[in-house]
């Protein structure tokens, strides 16, 4: 851990499973801040389930075993909040009262400890969910096309480690206030953006609609042209001619990307 770093000198105690938690602690560990996380005996099904991602999650934390449902872990999971600058958890809010975990009994334990409460949704916190189920109430998917990616959980997260900086900015400069939450819903809504004003849907501006923004098959793979500036489409116009799926057709990946480079043109070719 480097000195230099802005949260240097700083501790998170992370007691969230599963992905946003410690996705959030990654980001705040690249800061330098001390990451201890804990585990329940079980451990963290991300672990079981995608042993890597794990792996790369958690690198720059210290993980221990704490049995938060016995007198034992109890104790130890206080002493450690009483060194700690920041807590951040994932549980639903029934199950945080259960363990004494909330805004009064945190503040008697520590009271210059930050609390980030990362939820499914804020406006319904106990309700279960997943980064599957957010991104579906909030229109981004379509069918039956699984996602390729973790939106709401990830930018939760980045959420997350954003609201802890400004909780610790806070209290150094004297401000009340060392709770926050986030919700993974609202994070979500925020990626949802281009849905909501129709920019990626059918027909829309970004949607594969306009030939200068598109996907074209090549000979052995495909490209993503984003020749959306006026400058970029004048010159792609002037290599395809008014047939660019003809002309990307004829094309290798390894020729594209000679173009594109030679041409100057936002082109990257990708794999079938």
């Amino acid at each position: 851990m480097q000195d230099d770093l802005p949260l240097s000198g700083l501790r998170a105690i992370c007691m969230a499973i599963n992905v946003p938690g410690p996705a959030a602690a990654a980001i705040l560990a690249a800061q330098g801040m001390e990451i201890i996380k804990i585990e329940p005996p079980a451990g963290d099904l991300t672990g079981h389930a995608m042993p890597g991602w794990y792996a790369e999650l958690n690198r720059a934390a210290t993980v221990e075993t704490v049995d938060l449902r016995s007198g034992d872990g109890t104790a130890r999971f206080h002493e450690l909040l009483r060194g700690a600058d920041l807590l951040i958890s994932s549980h639903r809010r029934t199950a945080l009262a259960r363990l004494g975990i909330t805004v009064p009994e945190l503040a008697a334990l520590n009271p210059a400890l930050c609390w980030v409460e990362i939820v499914g949704d804020t406006q319904a916190p106990d309700v279960p969910g997943h980064d599957l189920t957010y991104q579906a109430a909030v229109g981004l998917l379509q069918g039956e096309a699984m996602p390729r990616t973790l939106i709401a959980d990830l930018a939760g997260a980045e959420a997350a480690a954003g609201a802890a900086a400004a909780l610790l900015l806070g209290r150094e400069r004297g401000r009340p206030g060392r709770h926050a939450a986030v919700g993974l819903r609202q994070a979500a809504e925020r990626f949802a953006a281009p849905v909501r004003h129709r920019a990626t849907v059918a027909g829309g501006i970004l949607s594969g609609a306009r030939p200068e923004y598109a996907i074209y098959p090549l000979a052995d793979g495909h490209v993503a042209c984003a020749a959306f500036e006026p400058h970029f489409k004048a010159r792609l116009d002037a290599l395809a001619g008014d047939d660019p799926a003809g002309f990307f057709a004829a094309l290798t990946m390894a020729e594209c990307r000679a173009l594109a480079e030679a041409e100057d043109l936002p082109l990257e070719p990708f794999g079938a």
